[in-house]
């Protein structure tokens, strides 16, 4: 199981919600760079961008962050936020993002997402973000009649990497993973699974490990790293077990 790092970026800062409520932002770090570096060197061996600014806009806003870890870093990324069309999706894999995600295109244009995905195979997320159990777009702050699984579904043959999972109910609480439904979902599909939303403690991703399912393959942890609830080392200790 990888442990993705988050660096969620707000106003050129390193930031966490909670519900994904952006008057909820704590500010972690002013430094986009210097916060992934320390990542890189704590041994992660991935990194989860997200540009918030550009996932309520529609457009990259946080652009200089990201450019400026992808510079000094030699950690692939993974990105999403805002990359809403194809010229997008094709300069950040250009600039050197390892994956990008796609979340808002993939309810809203499935047929960019699976052109993208067999013009860059392995390089293309779908990141499906839900909030009881229907999935929400733009930043979260528009919900759809969509159900996650369904959405899922709708790319079981389009070649994408995998599926970025978020209980947005959970995201930023501390809570622990919706294993249950996270779960579900990995089941309603042969595509990889990576959760994310709401680990807390070290016994969180114990617990996630423990449930071992085969198509989960990752998860995303923010807060939790930031606020020390959970130490990076233990956490890679646990995933590699």
């Amino acid at each position: 199981m990888i442990v993705f790092p988050a660096i969620d970026l707000k106003g050129g800062q390193c930031v966490r919600l909670v519900q994904g409520e952006m008057a909820s932002s704590t500010v972690f770090n002013d430094d986009p760079v210097a916060q992934a570096r320390l990542f890189q060197s704590q041994g992660f061996e991935w990194l989860h961008i997200v540009d918030l600014d550009g996932a309520v806009h529609g457009r990259a806003a946080n652009g200089e962050a990201v450019a400026g870890i992808l510079k000094d870093l030699t950690l692939p990324v993974q990105l999403g936020g805002g990359i809403r069309d194809r010229a997008g999706i094709d300069d950040w894999l250009e600039a050197g993002v390892a994956r990008v995600i796609l979340g808002t295109v993939a309810v809203r244009d499935p047929e960019l997402v699976g052109a993208a995905a067999r013009a860059h195979p392995g390089r293309i997320a779908v990141g499906i973000d839900a909030r009881h159990g229907k999935v929400a777009i733009s930043g979260w702050a528009e919900a759809t009649n969509i159900s996650a699984r369904e959405l899922a579904k709708r790319f079981e043959d389009a070649g994408v990497a995998c599926i970025i999972y978020t209980d947005i109910a959970r995201d930023g609480t501390g809570t622990g993973v919706n294993i249950e439904e996270t779960a579900l979902l990995a089941d309603h599909v042969s595509i990889p699974v990576i959760a994310s939303g709401g680990i807390g403690s070290i016994s969180d991703l114990r617990m996630l490990k423990a449930f071992d399912h085969p198509n989960i393959k990752g998860v995303v942890v923010g807060r939790a790293l930031y606020d020390g609830r959970v130490d990076a080392l233990e956490a890679l200790s646990v995933a590699r077990s």
